[in-house]
């Protein structure tokens, strides 16, 4: 339970030589949140909005997205205001059928720039990107958030176990095992003495965070770990103790 986030500086969208960033920021920059930690370096006017966007991160992981990418507008052409098709599409609006070239810096570099072209960008991922830009809009420096591992410390670190034991033991008994099986893997101890209990409804969303990050894959209620999966597992087993390793079966 839950993700490690990432945001990085991927882009100045506006005049970096006439403006230039006072944080001192680089192209490719990174802050990261582990759950528990942050490392980077964080320029104070960011904080707001990074901290929420990466709490919301930790917990949907992938999943997270902004309501904005729900509306159809995206995928429509620039317009002009022509009163007589007011009785058509009830505002006014006729249909300019071609993408606008806007000169460097314009504030229409600050959407996605496959937004209202035309013809429209013909896969459903117009605003999808979770990001932000930092506040000095002279510079607009544009991160790009994105989920890189679970969560494996802090209060995550019980729910991150449990994950870790559920591809080890699948991945001994073959590989595939039916979802609703897998609290026969465990005794009755490691079920229900060890936090949290493994009963079906902890169960499936541990097992769905793996699905998200490529860790393990369902076809018809049958989970099948991965290779990155098991190469997870794997990273565990060299970072932790021997005692570890011993009690958790690994």
């Amino acid at each position: 339970m839950p993700f490690k986030v990432k945001a990085t500086l991927t882009a100045w969208m506006g005049d970096t030589e006439r403006y230039p960033c006072h944080h001192m920021y680089e192209i490719g920059d990174e802050i990261t949140f582990d759950g528990k930690n942050v490392e980077g370096s964080i320029c104070p006017d960011m904080l707001p909005r990074l901290g929420e966007l990466m709490g919301a991160m930790h917990a949907a992981g992938p999943r997270y997205v902004d309501p904005g990418y729900y509306l159809s507008f995206w995928y429509a052409p620039p317009s002009v205001s022509d009163p007589d098709l007011a009785k058509y599409d009830g505002n006014g609006f006729a249909p300019v059928l071609k993408t606008i070239e806007e000169p460097p810096f314009h504030v229409r570099h600050l959407q996605d720039p496959k937004s209202f072209n035309w013809p429209p960008h013909p896969e459903r991922t117009v605003a999808k990107e979770v990001t932000m830009f930092c506040p000095d809009v002279r510079t607009s420096g544009l991160f790009v958030f994105s989920c890189y591992d679970l969560a494996d410390c802090g209060q995550d670190a019980p729910y991150f176990r449990r994950q870790i034991t559920i591809m080890d033991r699948v991945a001994k008994n073959g590989g595939s095992i039916k979802i609703s099986e897998i609290p026969n893997l465990y005794d009755d101890f490691e079920r229900m003495e060890i936090y949290p209990p493994m009963v079906k409804e902890m169960v499936l969303p541990l097992i769905e965070e793996l699905y998200l990050l490529d860790f393990a894959t369902e076809e018809d209620g049958v989970i099948t770990i991965t290779k990155k999966g098991r190469e997870r597992v794997d990273r565990f087993k060299e970072e932790t103790t021997q005692e570890v390793i011993d009690a958790l079966k690994l």
